[in-house]
């Protein structure tokens, strides 16, 4: 049974923790200064790259240095929506949008995606037209240097922008490290081009450029599927979730957790609910404690608010019940993508039986609902004096 008054006062206790903990705290703020500090350092360095390069690029006539000098621009407006897109995120709820603005972040990955995808069309575009249209380019000992130099400095940008970006769960600063170490082979492959003309005459630069661009676009692709993901709302980790039901399982009282629902507002701004299997004579009272500290519990050791607890009951005494458990786990256990069944009760008093199961997304939805009408079947065959009521349930976390 549920009590919804005891859900709901565990839930007005989450829901002012989440204002006062999740948008204004000292970690937040951190998070918030080491992403625009990282994104300020990668501007400037880009701004200082793009600037020799253009300059090295207009005196060699080398197409490939030229584009290199776009690329390091592109990078350096998508630092600018980084730092954008993280001062936004930190905007406060309010009436319009309850819960935050967090998952801007989620946008401005989007758009960083794009800018990479644009970037390595525009310089497969290039690279194409100059296989067509060949131009001698004259490299000189300073363009051999600057390209070395920038090199160096993509390499050392696109580490320590991912370090940063994983060490503050920041979708962006990895999308930008990630496209700052391809930048970083493609200059990479033109320093060699441009060594090999230099060196034997023969010109492979365009050549270079067409593949080091199809591997940029596919990059950009990748990261726009993320992207898109986390704004359509992926799975999340299977260990955080796995590690959440195992805490929550280890109340006392508590037979198991299921069902848990997450959803993300932004990076480490996770709410969601969960089910709970508990005796079924636990009293009101005591269902309110327990569904406190598991909610304390929850947020304290994963930052994971739980908006709403609710719970299956479990029978306690009756072998009637724990036998035909049994024997219904049996029968499921012949299909291989029913993976779970819980929230088994049978009421012998009204001759009825109620439980949940879990078939794989593995399974395409009409083959799921067909096993699903017929595990309805044989089970209300099996036990005709019983009215049976089978829930399926979507498998939403691991």
């Amino acid at each position: 049974m549920e009590n919804h008054g005891e859900v709901e006062e565990a839930v007005t206790y989450t829901s002012t923790d989440r204002d006062s903990k999740l948008v204004d705290t000292s970690s937040s703020m951190t998070r918030d200064a080491k992403i625009v500090r990282t994104s300020i350092i990668g501007i400037i360095a880009n701004i200082f790259l793009a600037g020799f390069k253009f300059f090295v690029g207009s005196i060699s006539g080398s197409i490939s240095i030229t584009l290199d000098a776009v690329n390091n621009l592109s990078d350096s407006m998508s630092s600018v929506i980084t730092i954008l897109g993280t001062k936004l995120s930190q905007k406060p709820a309010d009436k319009k949008h309850p819960y935050g603005y967090g998952r801007i972040e989620y946008l401005s990955a989007t758009i960083i995606a794009v800018i990479v995808l644009y970037a390595g069309i525009t310089s497969l575009k290039e690279s194409v037209t100059k296989i067509i249209y060949p131009e001698a380019a004259s490299y000189t000992t300073v363009a051999f240097i600057v390209l070395a130099v920038g090199i160096i400095m993509k390499l050392l940008l696109s580490r320590y922008f991912i370090a940063v970006g994983k060490s503050v769960d920041s979708k962006s600063l990895v999308a930008s490290g990630s496209d700052a170490g391809f930048d970083a082979i493609l200059s990479t492959s033109v320093l060699l081009a441009a060594l090999l003309l230099r060196f034997t005459g023969v010109n492979l630069e365009a050549f270079v450029g067409t593949v080091i661009s199809v591997i940029i676009i596919k990059s950009g692709f990748e990261m726009l599927q993320d992207a898109v993901g986390d704004i359509l709302g992926a799975r999340l980790s299977p260990e955080l979730t796995k590690s959440i039901k195992k805490t929550i399982a280890e109340h006392d009282k508590v037979y198991g957790a299921f069902d848990l629902s997450l959803h993300a507002y932004g990076p480490s701004k996770l709410e969601g609910s969960v089910h709970i299997e508990v005796p079924e004579d636990m009293e009101v009272h005591a269902l309110e404690q327990l569904q406190t500290e598991i909610a304390m519990d929850i947020y304290e050791k994963f930052g994971v608010i739980l908006t709403g607890i609710s719970v299956y009951s479990h029978n306690m005494t009756s072998e009637t019940a724990t036998g035909i458990r049994a024997e219904v786990r049996k029968l499921l256990s012949e299909y291989k993508d029913v993976l779970q069944m819980h929230g088994f009760y049978l009421d012998e008093e009204r001759n009825s039986m109620k439980f949940d199961i879990i078939i794989s997304f593995d399974t395409p939805a009409e083959k799921r609902q067909e096993e699903y009408k017929e595990i309805c079947t044989r089970i209300q065959e099996k036990y005709p004096d019983y009215t049976v009521r089978i829930n399926l349930d979507a498998d939403i976390s691991q």
